[in-house]
């Protein structure tokens, strides 16, 4: 029995890495570490006009023995300032945890995890936060908030060497610069995706 929820678990990730190589949300990259499948590391790049913009962070991902039935287990690895996201890179987001105090569900998968991830960095909820005193500042003091999220984003997730940036998401990162481009030449003419150069099978890591 156990083999066999391994062996389900193991061909879901698979299955998923594999849509996500092909169909990468923007801004977003995941590989195995150390190929193992239940220990990922992903990089998300900080959105355009946040406060995180030009920061490239990195996050930890454990998928449990019983995923999709437990949702995976992730933390940022790299300091962020930010109320829902505490100084152990521990996430509050619904969809982390399972219910009744969650929203997770096994038909979610880790693309959305990681998209909701991405959006909560530049649409903080200051209503159920993790810094409380984080949250206060959002709420109260905005601009005080706009201007220490940007010195840690410039502190601990500016990298420093261009080879800092896993390859994948270089790449989404250029096509997503080439879009826009283009999207302001021809408003009319419509951008289709390129498919990544990590799109291989044998790859190790995945664009996202």
């Amino acid at each position: 029995m156990v083999n066999c929820q391994m062996m389900q678990r193991t061909s879901r990730l698979k299955k998923e890495m594999q849509l996500l190589a092909s169909q990468p949300p923007p801004g977003v990259s995941c590989w195995q570490n150390n190929d193992q499948m239940d220990d990922l590391r992903a990089q998300i790049l900080g959105s355009v006009d946040s406060p995180y913009e030009g920061g490239i962070f990195n996050l930890e991902i454990i998928v449990p023995e019983r995923y999709p039935f437990e949702p995976p287990k992730i933390r940022f690895l790299t300091p962020i300032y930010h109320p829902n996201i505490d100084t152990a890179g521990r996430i509050c987001l619904d969809i982390l945890k399972l219910p009744p105090k969650g929203a997770w569900k096994p038909s979610l998968n880790l693309a959305t995890v990681l998209t909701s991830i991405h959006l909560l960095m530049s649409e903080p909820n200051p209503d159920d936060p993790l810094m409380a005193d984080i949250s206060s500042e959002f709420k109260y003091n905005r601009q005080s908030f706009l201007e220490n999220a940007k010195q840690w984003t410039l502190k601990y997730a500016t990298p420093a060497k261009k080879d800092e940036i896993s390859s994948c998401l270089k790449e989404n990162q250029s096509h997503v610069e080439d879009q826009n481009h283009s999207q302001l030449v021809n408003k009319n003419t419509p951008v289709s995706r390129k498919r990544s150069a990590c799109d291989s099978e044998n790859a190790k890591k995945f664009c996202l």
